[in-house]
């Protein structure tokens, strides 16, 4: 791995915090040049400030602007000439029970989570074709099995990976590797983004960040993937139960996934 990103390219959304964020370190300590995008001029200057590296490049852009995904892959070619390997990584998630909630919420995810990932992946695609790269989608154990007050993170993340597996298949002989990711909990700032009901990032995280795994832990699993070019990639024994229970006992789980929400701090199903 240490050779392998070497003067490569990468590209990833959503990369100011979280798994972007370290994915971004991991890969520039191995010798890429990474092209990150986020919606917060603020939080790309820390990030830069931070990091301190040439080979880092920022843009502002929100990903469910069509306009703004072609800005930014078109400026990341201008900058460095070429793009290897794209990680769709800007997510946003929900918290709200379906009667509940206000359509727009669903299509606020849609439009982030899914659409995003269909516009970098669109403008991207000649030059990743070109170079033989990778294109990667970090979704979510939620696009396996759908989880309670998450329709609309659910269903962006189904229509991701549906999305990816097409590309897949339609790539198997061009060089091209489609993979995506599901990381199961991890620690992050995802659920403090999450929408309300009313559309409104709900500020808090109802669970335990510090038990979670680490985004510098899932970032480093991911950088693994890719070199490895495989298929998927589904982190923590919890995350793995639940893939598998989906595929083999899809009944029981139904079960098992309500009273698992069910017992989170100020959930919905209460």
């Amino acid at each position: 791995m240490k050779t392998y990103f070497q003067n490569k390219t990468i590209v990833i959304t959503g990369g100011s915090s979280g798994i972007g964020k370290a994915l971004a370190v991991e890969l520039l300590a191995h010798g890429a040049n990474v092209a990150v995008c986020g919606r917060k001029q603020s939080a790309l200057d820390a990030l830069q400030l931070e990091i301190n590296n040439k080979a880092l490049y920022t843009f502002v852009a929100d990903v469910s602007v069509e306009a703004d995904c072609k800005a930014f892959i078109e400026s990341t070619i201008a900058k460095f000439g070429k793009i290897d390997i794209l990680v769709n990584n800007a997510g946003i998630s929900m918290r709200a029970l379906f009667k509940d909630l206000d359509v727009k919420v669903l299509k606020s995810l849609m439009d982030i989570n899914f659409w995003g990932t269909v516009y970098c992946t669109k403008f991207a695609f000649e030059s990743i074709l070109k170079n033989k790269g990778t294109i990667v989608g970090v979704s979510s154990i939620a696009g396996y099995r759908g989880l309670p007050a998450r329709t609309g993170y659910s269903a962006s993340k189904f229509a991701m990976q549906g999305f990816l597996e097409a590309l897949r298949t339609e790539n198997l002989h061009t060089g091209v590797n489609v993979m995506w990711v599901c990381p199961g909990f991890t620690s992050s700032n995802i659920r403090n983004t999450a929408l309300d009901p009313k559309g409104e990032a709900q500020s808090e995280t109802p669970l335990d960040e510090g038990k979670l795994m680490s985004a510098e832990a899932v970032a480093t699993e991911i950088a693994k993937a890719i070199v490895k070019r495989k298929r998927t990639l589904v982190l923590t024994g919890q995350g793995k139960l639940t893939v598998l229970l989906s595929r083999l006992l899809p009944g029981v789980l139904d079960g098992l996934v309500f009273n698992h929400f069910k017992k989170e701090p100020g959930s919905p199903l209460q």
